[in-house]
């Protein structure tokens, strides 16, 4: 497993696109992810005062505005040539796309959680605001893939089987590819029900090792812990540890199952709940939030 040094900012008015600095070596190659600060969405921090870059077709957000920010964000990302953009109506499946410049538009035409191409010109483009997006370029064939990889797709393997429609497709030989882990919810905050860890335990024999417990670390609880005693028996009280979920960790594992070198995978680091200043988080802006963009591309 490769990571960070990983911030090479550009900015343009405060805005900065994360980029992997290790691929700086390859100029064919276009990619980045968005950050929170610099665009001109006002609606979700409007006590801050300054623009925000939503990049996702929200609700609450005006649509003259997100194309003024994909605008910003794609001009930073390719260095003011901007390109086409295919993005997709993400359902949390296991659906993945072969797409070309027919495919690029304001609008999403295809439900999926997954692309990849050959065409030079065009950038794909994954929203996120806390699931993990994963990128990928084959540095001999030079082909491309993005992936939006929440509990429901990375359970469903699409970044594992996305890889095998790459050497199908393109020919692509896992050893030849490198893939990038972008932002996302980290395991420091990712709880979720037992449910979820019977699912993966029934599909990844590694799963024990993607789930910890965390204990709440509550400060009136530790001050007071008679006030949060039940009558409850032991053992069905809802006091206790917390289930947490590695979502960095599961797909960097499909990664290597699907052939990658350790070496060739790249960690960004960054948990967008933690750092809700730089990223948008549904979870720690209680769902009412913008959305990144991680866009992967060939340069012409």
């Amino acid at each position: 497993m490769s990571s960070l040094p990983h911030r090479s900012p550009s900015q343009s008015k405060s805005l900065e696109v994360e980029r992997i600095s290790a691929w700086s070596d390859l100029p064919w190659l276009m990619h980045g992810f968005s950050t929170r600060p610099g665009g001109k969405t006002m609606v979700y921090n409007p006590d801050e005062g300054a623009g925000e870059l939503n990049l996702g077709f929200t609700t609450a957000d005006s649509r003259e505005t997100v194309l003024a920010n994909r605008t910003l964000f794609l001009s930073a990302v390719t260095q003011n040539a901007i390109r086409p953009l295919v993005t997709l109506k993400q359902i949390h499946s296991a659906i993945v796309r072969v797409v070309s410049r027919a495919d690029a538009g304001d609008e999403a035409l295809h439900k999926g959680d997954g692309m990849m191409t050959d065409e030079p010109g065009i950038l794909l483009g994954i929203q996120t605001a806390d699931c993990i997006p994963v990128l990928i370029a084959g540095r001999k064939r030079r082909a491309v893939a993005a992936f939006h990889a929440g509990w429901r797709g990375t359970l469903k393997r699409i970044v594992e089987n996305g890889i095998g429609r790459m050497r199908l497709e393109f020919g692509s030989r896992p050893e030849d590819l490198i893939a990038a882990i972008g932002p996302g919810i980290g395991a420091c905050c990712y709880a979720v029900g037992e449910e979820v860890r019977m699912e993966f335990e029934s599909q990844f024999s590694y799963a024990p090792e993607l789930f910890s417990e965390v204990y709440d670390s509550n400060p009136i609880k530790e001050k007071y812990p008679l006030l949060f005693l039940t009558a409850r028996a032991p053992g069905h009280s809802n006091i206790g540890p917390a289930l947490h979920l590695d979502l960095v960790e599961a797909n960097r594992r499909q990664l290597l199952d699907a052939g990658l070198s350790a070496d060739n995978i790249f960690i960004q680091g960054d948990c967008t709940s933690c750092h809700r200043d730089r990223f948008f988080s549904h979870r720690a802006d209680h769902g009412f939030t913008g959305r990144s963009l991680s866009v992967i591309g060939i340069r012409k």
